[in-house]
């Protein structure tokens, strides 16, 4: 098989580094992205879908489908809606606060309906088949329990979620897609899946500053100037909450990039649990009921080549937004 039959499916909370994720995705030559499946956690559900079907519009892609997941954690009674924190960060319309456009697509599918259907494609036909959830794990929570072939037919997911060494970032101990939904993403880690975590351990390390996105801006198109607008609201405000960093981190483009090309991060061979009580309450840690099993379930990334990621990040999402 070769890579260019990968297929691959984003599970997306979509704000702005979400959309740099999908931009990422569009502009490599050697995945098909078939789809993206929503769920809540920058933003409602709700607007996730919203948000990514005018992203596909502005940059090209409307064929794309997109699905409507998870709109709530495992527990939750009621739908889920943003923190003023998190909007701040993503602005009220997880995009930065810059007005898009998108024809709403009527009644969009079910996004477990969708990864069935693709799960049993996959598994028939050989084609590879990439998952990568950049927010929290409910919308995989639900389908462990409902899709039958699903661990065969993924192979090892990569997600964006999780702080094995470092602190987190809503929380000493958490960070915020396992903050979430803590107990999908225990049932994730715990469940039998092949997962590769992309935590906080690298994603701070991957930076991303204003000379980028003035790059984006001098393209001259519509794409270029709404990433480089949004990028820089994001921008901003680790400027004011992460001075020294520099520029915003690239959390969720880098686990695209990382699912696409797995020898860019260097990994701990693990089994993890999530913390679901008490004060470290969404931490990722190892699990001691498992530290001594010599099957590992999950590759911890806690390096990263910098210089490479950036590199073909600058390359995928220029040619996304040109």
């Amino acid at each position: 098989m070769s890579d260019a039959a990968r297929r691959l499916i984003l599970d997306l909370d979509t704000g702005v580094d979400d959309a740099l994720a999908l931009a990422y995705a569009l502009g490599s030559p050697d995945v098909e992205l078939v789809g993206v499946i929503c769920t809540y956690g920058n933003v409602t559900m709700r607007t996730a879908v919203r948000n990514t079907v005018a992203l596909l519009g502005l940059l090209g892609h409307d064929e794309v489908p997109v699905l409507v997941g998870a709109d709530r954690a495992l527990a939750a009674t009621a739908p889920f809606s943003p923190s003023e924190g998190v909007m701040r960060i993503h602005g009220e319309n997880g995009l930065g606060n810059q007005r898009i456009a998108g024809l709403c697509r009527c009644a969009p599918g079910d996004g477990l309906d969708f990864l069935r259907e693709e799960v049993r494609r996959a598994t028939e036909d050989g084609v590879g088949l990439l998952y990568v959830p950049t927010g929290p794990l409910t919308n995989l929570a639900h389908a462990l329990g409902s899709i039958s072939g699903l661990a065969d037919a993924l192979g090892r997911v990569t997600f964006m979620g999780g702080a094995l060494a470092v602190p987190g970032n809503v929380t000493p101990c958490a960070e915020a897609n396992v903050a979430n939904d803590p107990a999908a993403a225990d049932a994730v880690l715990r469940g039998g899946l092949r997962t590769r975590m992309i935590g906080l351990d690298v994603t701070h390390q991957a930076i991303l500053t204003r000379e980028d996105t003035a790059a984006w801006r001098e393209l001259g198109t519509p794409a270029g100037r709404l990433f480089a607008d949004m990028t820089d609201h994001y921008i901003a405000i680790y400027e004011e909450n992460n001075p020294q960093m520099g520029g915003c981190a690239l959390h969720d483009p880098l686990a695209v990039a990382a699912a696409l090309a797995p020898t860019l991060v260097g990994c701990l061979h693990a089994n993890l649990r999530v913390d679901l009580e008490g004060a470290s309450r969404g931490r990722t840690v190892c699990d001691p009921d498992r530290l001594r099993d010599s099957h590992k379930t999950c590759d911890v990334a806690l390096t990263v080549d910098v210089p490479r990621f950036l590199g073909e990040f600058r390359s995928r999402v220029g040619r996304a937004l040109s």
